[in-house]
This record gives structure tokens, sequence and C-alpha cells, in this order.
């Protein structure tokens, strides 16, 4: 099964004084096919050369194509100046509600008008 539409997002740095890596609240508000909001945290981290990573939990409360309920997304992203990758996946045994037993991926699209989003998942 498939979910499609757009989401804002909101990024709140914390202060962490003494850590390299950088931390971040994730707040977002989903619409479309999921549709609710999604709280979590990023932890993250640039070198000068450009190479980037990042990892967060995030997790998801509201309504997937009717369904009400909720389940954790594990982020992970890499950049370095040849390539990146950013993988999305629905933490196994995380579906609540009408969700539950939920499995499958989020693909994230960014382009000039905001975030969208493709969830590829199973019930």
């Amino acid at each position: 099964m498939s979910a499609k539409g757009t989401f804002e997002i909101n990024l709140t740095p914390q202060q962490d004084e003494g850590f390299e890596a950088g931390r971040m609240l994730i707040d977002k508000t989903y619409q479309g096919d999921l549709s609710g909001t999604g709280r979590g945290q990023m932890i993250s981290s640039r070198l000068e050369n450009g190479t980037a990573v990042y990892f967060a939990i995030e997790a998801f409360v509201g309504e997937l194509n009717g369904k009400n309920g909720g389940f954790t997304m594990l982020h992970k992203g890499h950049m370095s100046k040849d390539a990146q990758s950013l993988e999305v996946n629905i933490l196994d045994g995380s579906g609540t509600g009408d969700l539950t037993g939920i499995s499958g991926s989020l693909l994230i699209i960014q382009d000039a008008g905001g975030h969208g989003y493709e969830l590829s998942y199973e019930i």
C-alpha cells in the first residue's frame, strides 16, 4: 500500500555544550494520506569538507488512509561530495491502534515548493 502528501517541519536546535554533534527537536505536521503530527529528535554532524550524517527518531500519531494510530520512524542520512543517501523506516512492532503491525519505509521529496513524502507500507 502507499500514501502520498506533504509535510511542514520545524527544527529547534538544542544546546549541548561539550559535544561535537548537534541535536535538534523535530516537530512535523503531515497532510495528505498521512495526516497528523511527527515529533522526535535528530543528532547530526557536519565536517569541514562537507560530509554530513544524521540519525533521528520520530514518533507519528494521526491517521493513515483512514486508519487511526501511530508508529515510530528511524531516519539515517549521509551526505558527501560524491553521494548522498537517506533511509526512513518504520520501526517493527511500533504500530498502535489501527496501525498495529505496520511496516514500511518513507521517501522524502524536497523541492522548491517544500517537503513531500511517499510512504510504502503493509499492515
